[in-house]
């Protein structure tokens, strides 16, 4: 007991307060935006959740990482498992096979599995170590990114498939990789993008796409989220409405606003300088996570805390790009911010995850 509790002499306090303060950023911008609604269902939810994730962020900082990402073997078989148990027997709920229903807890496994691919593929690169220029290394750790990404597209969720192979690209980045191999990637990509949309993409994502090209195609109908969502962050100006006073949220003409287009109902309520403050708190949080990169003891915590940079990175380039109008509507939660138990619980443990490579790092050095 009195060495668990010395461990915490080693917490690195930079990642620690950029995680308390993002998730009081994001409370309180998801309790602005239920306040014209009837009940605060959702928020109590959030709060609910928000105390389970902190529960897992706390757990895995003191669980070691080594010993995580060797039992993740079996959880990444268990998270396939589920993925093909949503194909087959799941509910069409919104459109999509997304969701389990445990009764208390509407658990999401595609928002799992990306904590679990980092897990795996830094391991595999680890364990691989100076034959990551093999092409059969890059072979494997690309189906084993490959198989939930494919799943997770047949739900429909092309967003969350996206971020899965993107991690893979970031993490394979990561390693002492030889140029020639970038020029397969590059090819392997144009050739997957094909094959996606030719046989995997459903109309209405592809749709998304057009609209995006082209806003002005179908402005009242496929186009009318990121119309909406421009016009909420324009409307917002420097400083904002006032939290509870968007006009864009307030009165729904912003579509989910609570989940993919959160970013734009709070730019609306906060300004320019809210949004700036809080992609403030993300870019501090990706420097951290970086700095516990570079300093991590072995290539294993390395690639680990990469991934988890990455994992961050790149949900919040999606969801904001596709918020101003940037990017294509993906349907990506913005972390910490977003309505949603699986992504908020997922975006602790991730962050605990860094924090016990955090504390290993420190450990041995002092």
């Amino acid at each position: 007991m009195l060495n668990f509790f010395n461990r915490f002499k080693y917490f690195d306090i930079p990642l620690l307060t950029a995680t308390l303060l993002l998730a009081l950023a994001g409370i309180s911008i998801l309790y602005s935006t239920t306040l014209s609604e009837d009940s605060n269902t959702l928020f109590y939810k959030q709060l609910i959740f928000l105390g389970i994730g902190f529960g897992g962020f706390l757990f895995l900082s003191f669980f070691n990482y080594r010993t995580l990402a060797k039992a993740n073997r079996v959880i990444y078989v268990v998270m396939v498992g589920l993925l093909l148990y949503l194909e087959i027997f799941g509910s069409i709920v919104r459109g999509g096979r997304r969701w389990i229903d445990l009764g208390f807890f509407t658990f999401q496994p595609a928002e799992f599995v990306k904590l679990v691919v980092i897990l795996g593929l830094a391991r595999m690169l680890y364990l691989k170590r100076g034959q990551i220029n093999s092409f059969t290394t890059l072979v494997w750790s690309l189906a084993y990114a490959l198989v939930p990404a494919g799943l997770v597209i047949l739900e429909p969720d092309l967003g969350s498939a996206i971020i899965i192979l993107s991690l893979w690209l970031g993490i394979i980045m990561l390693s002492p990789i030889k140029k020639k191999f970038l020029v397969y990637l590059f090819i392997s990509f144009v050739i997957i993008s094909g094959l996606t949309w030719k046989f995997f993409l459903k109309e209405f994502q592809r749709d998304r796409i057009m609209v995006f090209i082209n806003p002005e195609l179908d402005p009242r109908g496929k186009g009318y989220n990121v119309k909406q969502a421009t016009i909420a962050v324009g409307s917002g100006e420097f400083s904002g409405r006032g939290l509870g006073k968007g006009v864009q949220s307030q009165h729904k003409f912003l579509p989910e606003r609570q989940t993919d287009f959160i970013f734009a109902a709070s730019s609306e309520e906060i300004g320019f300088l809210g949004s700036m403050s809080l992609l403030g708190l993300f870019f501090f949080l990706l420097m951290r996570l970086y700095m516990i990169m570079k300093k991590a003891k072995d290539d294993l915590g390395m690639y680990i805390a990469g991934g988890i940079l990455f994992f961050f990175f790149f949900h919040v380039i999606i969801n904001v790009g596709m918020n101003i109008g940037l990017l294509p509507v993906t349907g990506i939660p913005l972390p910490f911010v977003s309505a949603g138990g699986s992504s908020l619980i997922v975006s602790l443990s991730a962050l605990g995850v860094a924090q016990n490579i955090a504390i290993q790092s420190k450990a041995l050095r002092f």
